[in-house]
């Protein structure tokens, strides 16, 4: 919005090459909004602009643009221009960066590093993909239970201003274990003279280092912290996980998770920077999959022909039955994949949502059944009638209890759930319908 806002008097200063007071006028933007004005700008002149901010500012800036202006910067930068950024970045955000750049981009940013910090980058790239230890960041204040609050009150004032946040403070012992961690409330209302050892209870919650990502994201949310400490096997304190990243890693689980559903592989980079081959390759795969399942369908109407051909009126109600059965799937999956994907269901609730499903799914035919057995009998008669309204009761039901069970399935054969909405739902629920259909049909229609 504030960047919307700025952008004409930021061309007009742009155009008069009248750098100071560009520079004066960006001091209280926030760095989101900096980098919305330097994307919609060339990269010449983005970097020009990059180089008048602030060292901090422009390490924050710089997390905010997108992975192409990334590169493009990286390529403009000096070398001491690209060393002032890195050495402002958090640890997590050098990773994150080096984890999107071809290779000599990324030998590149690894030798503009202070040796410190690539030691604490290349230890973070032994952790696996997507876990947590990728995720965390080394900058944090920790204290000894023997201080008193005195004490740890001016080494949070010396050393806080490097930590990614003061808002928790983490109490370890010798061995580096950690006890405790503290809010920085708790020391401002504590005696000066007490010991931090007398303000502890010994509980707290930590990540360990090789949890899924996901799993800090829940953790966070669950306990409403704006940090929380991550540790290996033994309880040594290697870092903490705040409450930016997590929401950064919420937001790309969300997205693939709406990919997946539509039946598309994840994007790695956004919609706009994506070309036409790489959205083609994304969605081709299942589309060519659901094409050869849909076939099923073509085999039951190509069966049951003869039910058909005496019952011509059967035809009319195909698309209502079938479309009826698609939603109902992909309602109750949509609703599973994400009570699972947040934990309110587990793996073991399997049979208790399958029960529960079967009375919805019930619910939900009968109700659909007596509306579409009305539009049958006015099209075709009460035989057919009776047909319909059958046939929309037990697709309905059928479909409902699919898309409830299917993400449990997938999930337990180690396949993100997510595939289980939409398309691939409303496929299975095309020939299981088309079955129950015909089989029905079939079973009544000769008795009269």
């Amino acid at each position: 919005m504030i960047a919307h806002l700025l952008k004409p008097e930021f061309d007009d200063l742009i155009q008069k090459k009248d750098w100071i007071t560009l520079k004066d006028s960006l001091q209280d933007v926030p760095s989101a909004d900096i980098a919305e004005l330097i994307e919609s700008i060339d990269s010449e002149v983005g970097v020009v602009i990059f180089r008048l901010l602030k060292k901090q500012t422009a390490a924050e800036v710089f997390t905010h643009l997108s992975n192409t202006k990334e590169l493009e910067f990286l390529d403009l930068l000096s070398k001491q221009q690209l060393a002032d950024v890195m050495s402002n970045l958090e640890p997590d955000d050098t990773l994150a960066l080096i984890e999107e750049l071809p290779g000599h981009l990324t030998q590149k940013v690894l030798a503009s590093l202070n040796s410190e910090d690539q030691m604490e980058v290349k230890k973070m790239l032994g952790y696996p993909p997507e876990s947590v230890g990728r995720l965390m960041t080394p900058r944090y204040v920790k204290v000894n239970s023997d201080w008193s609050v005195e004490r740890t009150m001016r080494h949070i004032r010396k050393f806080g201003y490097s930590a990614e946040t003061v808002n928790v403070i983490y109490v370890v012992d010798e061995k580096e274990k950690l006890i405790d961690d503290l809010r920085l409330n708790q020391l401002i209302l504590a005696d000066p003279q007490s010991m931090i050892g007398d303000i502890t209870d010994d509980s707290f919650v930590a990540l360990n280092a090789f949890d899924d990502q996901e799993h800090a994201v829940q953790m966070l949310s669950k306990y409403d912290r704006v940090a929380m400490p991550v540790t290996d096997s033994d309880g040594v304190l290697l870092g903490i996980v705040t409450i930016d990243d997590v929401i950064d890693i919420a937001q790309e689980e969300a997205t693939e998770d709406f990919h997946k559903g539509a039946a598309v592989a994840p994007l790695k980079t956004t919609y706009r920077e994506t070309q036409v081959w790489s959205l083609f390759t994304k969605r081709i795969s299942w589309l060519l999959i659901l094409v050869f399942v849909n076939l099923l369908s073509s085999g039951v109407i190509e069966y049951y022909e003869e039910v058909l051909a005496s019952a011509i009126a059967l035809a009319f109600f195909i698309p209502l039955l079938i479309d009826s059965g698609g939603n109902t799937g992909a309602q109750s999956a949509t609703i599973m994949v994400r009570a699972i994907a947040v934990g309110d269901v587990k793996l073991s609730y399997w049979l208790r949502v399958a029960g529960k499903e079967i009375l919805v799914g019930l619910a939900l035919g009968v109700a659909m059944g007596l509306a579409s057995g009305l539009l049958g009998v006015f099209r075709g008669g009460w035989e057919i009638g009776l047909v319909v309204g059958l046939s929309m009761i037990g697709i309905v039901l059928v479909a409902n209890l699919i898309g409830a069970i299917l993400p449990f399935i997938l999930t337990r054969i180690n396949i993100d759930p997510a595939v289980a909405s939409s398309p691939l739902i409303t496929t299975i629920a095309d020939v299981s319908g088309l079955l129950i259909y015909f089989s029905i049909a079939a079973a009544i229609l000769p008795s009269f």
